[in-house]
């Protein structure tokens, strides 16, 4: 398929530190091409995990297992995971070759393949945004949205049928907001790391991020 957008990320975006990326990524385009066709949405909610230190990260420890050995790569690429037994959640990986950092793509936006993503999601959207929104509003909801699954771990971001589009300028920080991770209760003092960031005030962010207190 044609690109869709002007601005597809390059291999080069990918390798600017991990705290920079985190915010880059907000506005992005994630586009997901199948042989059923094309769905995308934009990114409005990311979460980054810092490797190795952090205890909210997989890579904590700096553990190596074959989940994770992406991670341990060079950025720009596709992590994949399954989560409590029914969803797939989508990563950015980040950070230099054997440094194993990576950023959760929380919410999106649904800018195409609508009917597609209804179908997935088993969910008429047809009332408004924020029915539009419950079909990408979560990281597991997004995945199924996309069609995204562990056959999309590894993909490159830059050059694979999952793409990354940057097709505005990037977002000023007033309207950026951070916050405590999502579900990382048991990471100790890395639970409170304002690592979540969002789009301030955007109607389709994640049901459990929504209601938290915004910090600039």
């Amino acid at each position: 398929m044609a690109d869709p957008w002007n601005g597809l990320a390059t291999e080069a975006f990918f390798k600017q530190p991990t705290p920079d990326l985190v915010r880059h990524l907000l506005g992005m385009i994630c586009v997901r091409d199948s042989p059923g066709g094309r769905t995308a949405g934009r990114i409005v909610e990311v979460e980054m995990y810092q490797g190795p230190w952090d205890k909210a990260a997989h890579s904590y420890g700096g553990r190596v297992t074959e989940r994770t050995r992406v991670m341990y790569g060079p950025p720009g690429f596709a992590y994949v995971y399954f989560v409590y037994g029914m969803h797939y959640c989508l990563n950015v990986v980040s950070g230099a070759p054997g440094h194993p950092e990576a950023i959760l793509i929380r919410a999106l936006e649904p800018v195409d393949g609508i009917e597609m993503m209804m179908q997935r999601r088993h969910i008429d959207a047809t009332h408004g945004q924020r029915s539009l929104c419950q079909l990408t509003n979560g990281p597991g909801k997004l995945t199924q949205a996309l069609g995204i699954t562990r056959e999309d771990n590894g993909l490159a971001f830059f050059d694979s049928p999952l793409k990354l589009y940057h097709d505005q300028d990037p977002l000023p920080s007033a309207q950026i907001a951070t916050g405590p991770r999502i579900n990382v209760g048991y990471a100790e003092e890395a639970a409170n790391f304002p690592w979540r960031y969002w789009v301030k005030g955007h109607s389709c962010l994640s049901a459990k991020g929504s209601p938290q207190k915004t910090k600039t």
